[in-house]
């Protein structure tokens, strides 16, 4: 079934066409004259520049050129690439911005962003711009055209206002980015949304249906000569680490943190990075947004450790959605990561790889040992825009020997996965898909060890149409993955169409639906959901969506449908119920916006549900931005449950003084844990990825017999 899929999606594979947009060209000269970032366009080496103008609007419509007047210029010395933007208005007004903080919401600020593909291969690349206030976006570009904003680097940048428009200059390191040496044809493009005249435009053409980011629309940037090897380029990252912390429930004492340690970054190649560290810190990661849990499965956190970010999709986004068969946020989960190597990145052209090892220290008061988490993924470039990998992952216990100790859990020796998997991609991007194999290896367990999946997708203006398969075996096993389910089948047709209105407040509108079918390993149904919907997407760029849905479950596990140990249905039992709900999200040019999402239908055991969510939050721009989110659920089930209600409430409060000196507060309320958590956090950033924080954190559970890890900083 998986090779005769595989063949199947290889059908539409008209896919070694010429690039779309080859025909847009931009030529880059070396700098004539010394540049300064400064945002004034006075140098030489600005006035001889080539211009990239008549920009074209991709949204509302994609069938013209933008209202609003955008030129770039390019240049470059021996250190640096340089970029300056004039993006001129339109009429009188404020520009709209959240914030100066990095890497704002693309939707809710004037901004100009690019992308840059510099091996030419429409997968992967890099993103850089800022918003109209100066506040900075950067992040890795991976599968033509997603960003991972959690990547941060070194590169410099400053907007200035005029009367007529806004000019951002920028000076981006060659150290910053990976390249192939000696290639002088770089994928580029570059994006402008305005809020104003809800105008978003790009360089080089974009069916509406896609992203700007989208890299198999680039255009192209011609160097007179290759770029400049960046040279030796190592940056070492040490850190000092003090804290205090107190459990004031049990009446602790002070227990005081002080640590050191580091990280090393080596570019081995212009697009290879070794990166290395050694009792690595992690304390200045943003907490977690807290959710009402009621799945019957695990909930997925993203990882936001900064070692692990450059090149994650080569490791993290390896599988589906809920088959991962590695997951880097499992390493170090309750132990302290000694000390770890990475090497990652481009090969050539065609080839890339991923290589990591991480050591983790023993806990002596669970037992936990010694474990070496190490992986590999190879990824060969096939057609125009698809690639196909290989994937091995190994967990593995140091000087352990289960069963051996018998006053602590046992803890497996191993478990390894190895595997394949095609991404399809065409030229013109309207079809994308993917085939996928794995296996693990596990003390124990053999037999019905391997998974298998498979999907393809086509979109245009009008219609997105797709379907997926997945199996996973009951004895399936990744244990440095997210894999919250084995033992299925499962099945997820959706179609949608698109109406485009040529005039009116309507921009488009239309009729989704979805099916995810679950069935057991003899193809009996299990559960499903369906859902239909229809979306209004409003030319101010607010939106409205009216929601149906039909869910069947059969117990596959007790399960108790509020998670709060109260009593559980029996394995077995079914349970049948509708939903309807109505989504609505505000215009983004406003600096009041706000959001709000219902749902109100049957539950569990002839229950009802109703669940209320919404955001709101006001910008005094550009410094302060404070915005709320509260989530109600309210459950009416029969006894011992009886009514049940949780809610789960955050405010955060954004104070921006500089595009470098951030002060960031957020307080969640979670009534179905109990729990109270404020984290205060100011980072200042004194020189590109370089920074200082201060961080208070307290967090404790709202019954009488709470007990509070202490605040630390």
């Amino acid at each position: 079934m998986f090779w005769s899929f595989a063949v199947l999606i290889l059908i539409p594979l008209s896919l070694v066409a010429q690039k779309k947009n080859a025909g847009f060209e931009l030529h880059i000269h070396r700098a004539t004259s010394p540049v300064r970032i400064d945002g004034v366009i006075n140098e030489p080496a600005w006035q001889q520049a080539e211009k990239a103008a008549n920009f074209y609007m991709v949204l509302p419509m994609d069938t013209s050129h933008a209202s609003l007047r955008t030129e770039v210029r390019m240049t470059y010395d021996d250190k640096n690439l340089y970029l300056v933007a004039e993006c001129f208005d339109a009429g009188p007004g404020p520009d709209m911005v959240e914030s100066l903080h990095r890497d704002f919401s693309f939707v809710k600020n004037d901004n100009f962003i690019f992308f840059i593909d510099p091996f030419e291969d429409q997968t992967s690349g890099f993103s850089f711009g800022t918003n109209a206030a100066g506040g900075q976006w950067d992040g890795l570009m991976y599968e033509g055209g997603k960003v991972d904003l959690s990547w941060d680097n070194k590169w410099s940048s400053v907007v200035r206002r005029y009367s007529d428009r806004w000019v951002l200059e920028i000076a981006i390191p060659f150290k910053t980015l990976r390249y192939r040496n000696g290639l002088t044809h770089w994928g580029i493009n570059f994006s402008r949304n305005d809020l104003k005249t809800t105008e978003k435009s790009a360089w080089a053409p974009v069916p509406r249906q896609f992203p700007t980011a989208s890299l198999a629309y680039t255009g192209v940037l011609v160097w007179d000569v290759p770029p400049p090897s960046p040279g030796p380029n190592i940056s070492v990252i040490p850190y000092v680490l003090g804290g205090v912390q107190k459990d004031y429930g049990a009446k602790g004492p002070n227990v005081y943190k002080k640590e050191i340690g580091g990280d090393a970054k080596i570019a081995v190649t212009s697009s290879l990075n070794l990166d290395l560290t050694v009792n690595p810190d992690f304390s200045q990661v943003d907490v977690d947004r807290q959710v009402i849990d009621l799945s019957r499965y695990e909930l997925f956190y993203p990882e936001k450790r900064q070692f692990f970010l450059e090149n994650a999709d080569h490791f993290n986004n390896l599988g589906y959605a809920d088959i991962r068969p590695f997951f880097s946020r499992r390493i170090g989960l309750g132990a302290p990561i000694e000390f770890g190597a990475r090497l990652s990145g481009k090969l050539d052209a065609n080839w890339r790889v991923g290589l990591m090892d991480m050591q983790t220290g023993r806990v002596d008061s669970i037992g936990l040992p010694e474990q070496n988490f190490s992986m590999v993924a190879i990824q060969r470039k096939i057609f125009a825009r698809s690639n196909i990998g290989f994937i091995f992952i190994n967990k593995q216990a140091i000087h352990y020997q289960p069963g051996k100790d018998t006053t602590h859990p046992a803890y497996s020796l191993y478990n390894r996965n190895m595997g394949m998997e095609f991404n399809l991609a065409s030229s013109n991007n309207f079809w994308t898909g993917k085939a996928l194999l794995l296996k693990s290896f596990s003390p124990g367990r053999r037999g019905d060890d391997y998974v298998h999946a498979g999907n393809l997708q086509y979109a245009d203006r009008h219609w997105l149409v797709g379907a997926g398969y997945e199996y996973t075996g009951a004895n399936y096993n990744a244990e440095v993955g997210y894999v919250p389910r084995q033992g299925y089948i499962k099945l997820n047709p959706q179609v949608s169409y698109f109406f485009l209105p040529r005039g009116g407040a309507v921009l488009s509108h239309g009729p989704q639906l979805t099916s995810t079918y679950f069935y057991n390993e003899s193809f009996h149904r299990t559960d499903n959901e369906t859902i239909f919907t229809w979306l209004t997407t409003f030319r101010d760029k607010s939106t409205l969506a009216g929601v149906a849905m039909n869910d069947y479950v059969q117990l596959l596990a007790p399960f108790d449908p509020t998670n709060t140990g109260i009593h559980s249905l029996a394995v077995g039992t079914q349970h049948r119920w509708n939903t309807i709900g109505v989504d609505y999200v505000s215009k983004p040019q406003a600096f009041f916006t706000w959001d709000l999402s219902t749902r109100y239908g049957g539950y569990y055991a002839d229950g009802n549900k109703l669940t209320v969510t919404g955001d709101a939050g006001y910008r005094w721009q550009p410094y302060v931005n404070l915005t709320v989110s509260a989530t109600y659920t309210g459950l009416w089930l029969p006894a011992p449950w009886g009514r049940v209600s949780f809610w789960l409430v955050g405010p955060r409060l954004d104070i921006t003084m500089t595009n470098t000196l951030f002060l960031t507060t957020y307080i969640q309320y979670n009534q179905q844990t109990k729990n109270m958590n404020l984290n205060t956090r100011l980072q200042w950033r004194y020189k590109p990825a370089s920074d200082l924080f201060l961080v208070y954190t307290d967090n404790y559970l709202t019954t009488p017999s709470a007990s509070a890890p202490a605040p630390s900083s």
